[in-house]
C-alpha cells in the first residue's frame, strides 16, 4: 500500500512538473506559430511575410539558435477568413503547443482568434495589422509595432494638405473598419487646421467600379483625396480619376504601400502618396544593406522582397532579441518582463525607434510618407510626430 502511495505522489510530482513547464520551450527548441493568407485575397502579402520569417529563422539557427534552443516555425493558412484563422489557432494553441503567436496577418482574423489564444496564456506578438484593436483594450499578452491607420492619416492629411495648398479635401474610403479607420483619422488631422472633409465617398469591399465615386469628388473640385482603400481600389480609383482627367493629390494608408501598386498600375500610379514605416526593399536600392539583404532573400526564395517580407524579417528578428535577453528560463513572464522594458532601435529598413512598457503596447505611433517617382516608392518625409 505504501508502495502505491509512493508511485501515485511520484507520477502527480511528474505530471506537476509537466505542467509546469513553459508550452512551447523545450530543452533544444522554440515553437513559434503565424496565422497568414496564403490562398485567400491577400495571399501575396502572406506568402510575402512568411517568406521573411522563414529567412530570419534559418539565420537565427544557422548561428546556434537562442541560448542553445533551435527556433521551429509552423505556419498555417486562415485564406484570410476569420472563421479559419480560429481553427488555425486551435491547431497551433492546443495541438502544436506553440510558444507564442507571431506575425499573424488581418484585423478580423487576429480578433477572432486572440481568445483561443489568450485562454492558454499564449502571447499576440507583433500582428500584421494596423488596427488599434491590436494593443487597446491593454491585454498583458497584446504587442503590436504598426503605427495605426487611424494615427498615420491624424499626422499625414493636414501636413499635406497644408504643403500642397488644398483648399478642398475628399475622401473615398472603403466602408468597412479599415476604411473608417483612415477616414476618421484623416477628418481628425484635418480639424486640427480647421478644415473638413469637402466630400465624402465610400464603396463595398470587393467593388471595382469606381466611376461614380470619382465623379462625385470632381464635381466637388477636390484637390486632395485621402483613400481609405487597399491595391485594387487604389489602382481603380486613380485609374479612373487620370482618365476624366481629374488629377488631385492621392493619399493612402499603408494598405497602400505595396509595391503591387506600380508594378499593376504602372505610369498612372506616379505621384501617389502613402504613409509608411519600413521601406520596400529594392534589389537595386541605394543603401548598400537593404541591397545586400533585398539579394539574399532573391537568391534563397527566387522572387523579388517586398515590404511584407521586411514585416514577417524584423518579427522573429524582435521576438529573438527578447527572447535571448530573458534568458535560458524562457517562458510567458520572462519574456514579458523584459519586453516591457524593451527599446528597439531604428533598423536598416528605417523603422521608427520602438518602445514598451507594463502600459504601452504599441511601440510606434508614428509614420512618414513616401511616394511613387518614376515606377517606384521614395520616402520623401522624415517621421510626422
Amino acid at each position: 500500500m505504501k508502495f502505491k502511495t509512493t508511485a501515485a505522489l511520484a507520477i502527480l510530482a511528474l505530471s506537476a512538473g509537466y505542467a509546469s513547464a513553459q508550452q512551447g520551450v523545450s530543452k533544444t527548441e522554440i515553437t513559434l506559430g503565424s496565422i497568414q493568407d496564403l490562398s485567400g485575397p491577400i495571399a501575396g502579402f502572406g506568402k510575402q511575410a512568411r517568406l521573411g520569417m522563414l529567412l530570419r529563422v534559418d539565420e537565427i539557427n544557422e548561428q546556434g539558435g537562442i541560448n542553445g534552443r533551435k527556433l521551429k516555425i509552423i505556419v498555417e493558412d486562415s485564406a484570410y477568413d476569420p472563421k479559419k484563422a480560429v481553427l488555425a489557432a486551435q491547431k497551433l494553441v492546443n495541438q502544436d503547443k506553440i510558444f507564442m503567436m507571431v506575425g499573424h496577418i488581418g484585423t478580423a482574423q487576429n480578433l477572432a482568434a486572440m481568445p483561443v489564444q489568450f485562454d492558454k496564456n499564449v502571447i499576440n506578438f507583433f500582428p500584421i495589422t494596423a488596427a488599434r484593436e491590436m494593443y487597446e483594450p491593454f491585454h498583458k499578452l497584446k504587442y503590436s509595432f504598426a503605427a495605426t491607420y487611424f494615427d498615420q492619416m491624424r499626422n499625414a492629411a493636414p501636413k499635406l494638405a497644408k504643403e500642397k495648398g488644398a483648399k478642398k479635401v475628399c475622401t473615398m474610403y472603403q466602408d468597412d473598419e479599415f476604411g473608417l479607420e483612415v477616414m476618421r483619422g484623416g477628418e481628425a488631422g484635418l480639424k486640427t487646421i480647421g478644415m473638413e472633409y469637402a466630400e465624402k465617398t465610400s464603396y463595398k469591399r470587393g467593388a471595382t467600379d469606381f466611376s461614380s465615386q470619382v465623379a462625385k469628388m470632381k464635381a466637388a473640385g477636390c484637390e486632395m483625396v485621402v483613400l481609405g482603400t487597399i491595391i485594387r481600389e487604389t489602382i481603380g480609383a486613380i485609374g479612373e480619376s487620370r482618365k476624366t482627367g481629374f488629377n488631385p493629390v492621392f493619399l493612402g494608408s499603408s494598405a497602400a504601400y505595396t509595391d503591387l501598386i506600380h508594378k499593376l498600375g504602372g505610369p498612372a500610379m506616379n505621384g501617389l502618396y502613402a504613409t509608411m514605416t519600413v521601406q520596400n526593399p529594392y534589389l537595386d536600392e541605394a543603401s548598400q544593406p537593404i541591397r545586400f539583404w533585398a539579394n539574399k532573400y532573391k537568391t534563397k526564395f527566387n522572387e523579388d522582397p517586398t515590404v511584407f517580407s521586411v514585416y514577417g524579417y524584423n518579427i522573429i528578428d524582435i521576438f529573438a532579441k527578447a527572447a535571448q535577453k530573458a534568458g535560458p528560463n524562457l517562458n510567458t513572464e520572462s519574456f514579458i518582463k523584459v519586453m516591457d522594458t524593451m527599446v528597439i532601435p531604428p533598423d536598416m529598413f528605417g523603422s521608427a525607434e520602438g518602445t514598451y512598457s507594463p502600459t504601452k503596447r504599441l511601440g510606434s505611433d508614428v509614420s512618414r510618407l513616401s511616394q511613387i517617382t518614376d515606377g517606384k516608392w521614395k520616402p520623401v518625409s522624415e517621421y510626422i510626430k
